[in-house]
Parts: structure tokens; sequence; C-alpha cells
């Protein structure tokens, strides 16, 4: 088995047989091979690995360039997708070899840290990763908030194509990029697909003239349901205003679906809104995101509120095995090497899930992500109190 780096160019010849069969129903036509064909544009600057046998493609990893939001601080980094094996090929230990070697490079091009969507949790926890809360759905019936419709509000929801609409929803994305923690965008050239999108509207918010919300959607039929993707606001005034469009279609759709962030709270939008607030993972078409650090110096510049330092180990990860220091000063951490005898013992799964704010340090040891000293335990929730990421990007 050899395993190769290959261009946007071999992707349809290369990895389309491999990931139509892993990803949709099969066998697949040539309108197939044409639609995956007409993505290869977006691919230009993604770094993909396969594993061959003899010229046969039998296994394929890939890393989007994208950009994510860790406390405060904006990294970036490797989104892991189309992780794939001919069948004949599976637990032969194709896919780990491939997925070692994409993170090793990962980190040669300074991305500080890494999230995918699991077929399997339990897999990709052996390369480190920790599960991050899923988007929510919000499902409710549009006359729940009927009472949005009577009320004056400034600014405007106009309804767009992507194309369109791509200029200023991008600008809000890095917006979001820059206040949400968890946020993730993918670079100008993969972002292209969401531009050239012809499946879906966007609702955009603007006041006075800057766009501060915006959410995708598409009317599956008349009197069915309006499915929307994340909604997407900068405040309650942009969140109201995309609510109050979408009660505009109440005599058009039963049902509205919308996906939400796990800080929102849907049965507060209206007095009788009646609403199905739903976090749905299973497996394998629905896990929930997990994440890493692919480098301990993502730490630096985190924003911490504590002033005090701390002596970890992490071990068991090639790429982050060693002692530090994670000091926080003036609101924001400092990461250094040392030899002092560790206070922490940690995984890469146990300082990742402290990094991105999933796990106290208790909880860190309860899951079997490490070994924290007593006195270390409220020193580390000091420095990483909990905050919930809302990993926006869905790849």
């Amino acid at each position: 088995m050899q395993i190769r780096q290959i261009s946007a160019d071999e992707r349809l010849d290369v990895v389309f047989p491999l990931s139509f069969y892993a990803f949709s129903p099969s066998p697949g036509t040539d309108a197939d091979r044409e639609a995956y064909a007409s993505r290869a544009p977006y691919y230009g600057t993604v770094t993909a690995l396969v594993a061959e046998e003899e010229g046969r493609p039998l296994a394929s990893v890939t890393a989007i360039p994208m950009r994510q939001n860790v406390r405060g601080v904006v990294h970036d980094m490797a989104g892991i997708a189309t992780v794939v094996s001919h069948p004949e090929a599976r637990r032969k230990g194709y896919v780990r070899q491939l997925l070692t070697q994409l993170l090793e490079l990962s980190r040669e091009q300074d991305r500080l840290v890494s999230a995918l969507y699991p077929f399997r949790p339990s897999f990709y926890a052996r390369f480190g990763y920790v599960g991050v809360p899923r988007v929510r759905t919000a499902i409710f019936a549009p006359e729940g908030l009927d009472h949005l419709q009577r009320i004056e509000l400034p600014g405007e929801v106009v309804r767009l194509t992507p194309a369109a609409a791509f200029a200023e929803f991008s600008t809000l994305m890095h917006r979001l990029l820059g206040e949400r923690h968890g946020f993730a965008v993918f670079d100008e050239v993969f972002s292209g697909w969401l531009r050239d999108d012809k499946t879906q509207w966007v609702a955009l918010a603007r006041v006075g003239g800057e766009v501060v919300g915006a959410v995708p959607y598409r009317v599956e039929r008349y009197g069915g349901d309006l499915v929307a993707g994340d909604l997407l606001t900068t405040g309650p005034l942009a969140r109201t205003l995309l609510l109050q469009y979408l009660a505009r279609h109440v005599d058009q759709v039963a049902r509205v679906q919308v996906k939400i962030s796990t800080d929102e709270v849907p049965d507060l939008w209206g007095t009788d809104l009646a609403v199905l607030t739903e976090g749905r993972t299973e497996f394998p078409r629905q896990g929930a995101p997990m994440v890493r650090l692919l480098s301990m110096r993502a730490l630096n510049g985190l924003h911490t509120p504590a002033s005090l330092d701390v002596t970890v180990e992490v071990t068991g990860d090639s790429f982050l095995a060693g002692r530090y220091r994670i000091a926080g000063d003036a609101g924001s951490l400092a990461v250094e090497e040392t030899k002092d005898d560790p206070q922490a013992t940690l995984t890469c799964a146990g300082i990742s899930a402290l990094a991105y704010g999933v796990l106290d340090p208790l909880e860190v040891t309860l899951r079997g992500f490490g070994q924290v000293d007593t006195d270390a335990l409220e020193m580390l929730g000091a420095l990483f109190p909990k905050k919930m990421p809302y990993l926006f990007a869905d790849f």
C-alpha cells in the first residue's frame, strides 16, 4: 500500500467512486458523476490523501482549510472530511495511516486545531478528538410567531439567491467568526459552493444598511415544511427580524424547521409558541462534531478570567506530548514548555475538552481523559471555565 497526495483534478476518478459508495445511494449514474465533477473548482485548496495498491484507490481522507474561533482567538483549522474506504480495504488500518499523515501535514501547514463530523466517535477518539455539542433544531408552526407580525422593527429582511447574498453573507460570517466561540468558516475557494448553491434562498436581515443576520432556507412544498439552516444573528434584534420573516409564511407552510445554537431558547421566542427543540445524535448519519488541538500553541492568547498558572503533562499523543506551564495573565493564556513536576496529566482529548470548554476538570477525570491533583482542579477550572462552542460550519 502506498499513500500519496492528490490534486483537485484527480478527485473525480480517485475519490468519487469511494465517497459516492460510502455516502450516497449506489451504484451511481452519469448524472451523479457530472454533479460531483462540477464541484471540482471548490477543492483547489484542500489537502487530500489516497491509499493505493497497484494504482487502485482503496481509501482517502481530506482536510478542508478553515478558520475557527477558540475562546476569542481565530486559528487556522483543518476540517477533516470525506474519510472513506473501499469495503474490501476496511479493517486494515488504511484510514488510520491516512488520517495520521493528514494531521501531520495539517500541522506543517500551521493549522493549530482540527474538527470533524464522525461516523463513529470512538474511532476518532483514538486520534485525540473529543465531542462538542451538535446544533439543535427548533420545529414550530409559524402561527406561533403571529405576534411578531404586528410589531414594527427597525431594519428589513430581504430574500436573495445565495449568489446575490454571498458578499453580505460572507461579511456576516467573518464578523461572527471573530465573536462566537467555536464558530468556523471555509476559505474563499471552498466557500464558493455556498455562493453557487441553487437549492435554497438566503434571508438577510439589515439594520441601518448593515447585515446583522441571515438564514438560508428552502420551501419543500405548499403546505409542507420550510427547512432552514442555521439562524445566524448578531443579537436579539436580528433574531426577531428573521423570526418575523419566517412567521410571514403562515399561510404557505405548516411547519418551520431551523437550526439553532445551544444557547438559544426557542420556547422564549413567544408566549403561545409550541416548539419542539431537538438535539439528535445517531450514527453514522448524525454524529455530533469532534475537535482537537494539533499544537499546544493553540492555547496562546485564549481568553481567560484567571491570573494563575498550572503545570500539566500531556501524554499519549505524538503532537502534544510534553510538560507545559499554562498561565493566565491580563485576560489571556500563555503556554511554555517546562521540566517542573505536573499537577495534572491529560490526554489530548482532555486538554482539548478544557480548551474548547465542553468539560470541566473533574469531568475530564471522570471521562478517563486524565488525572488532576485536587488543588489543580480549581486552578484548571478557573483558567478554562466551561463555555459551550457553537460549531457552525457543517462539512
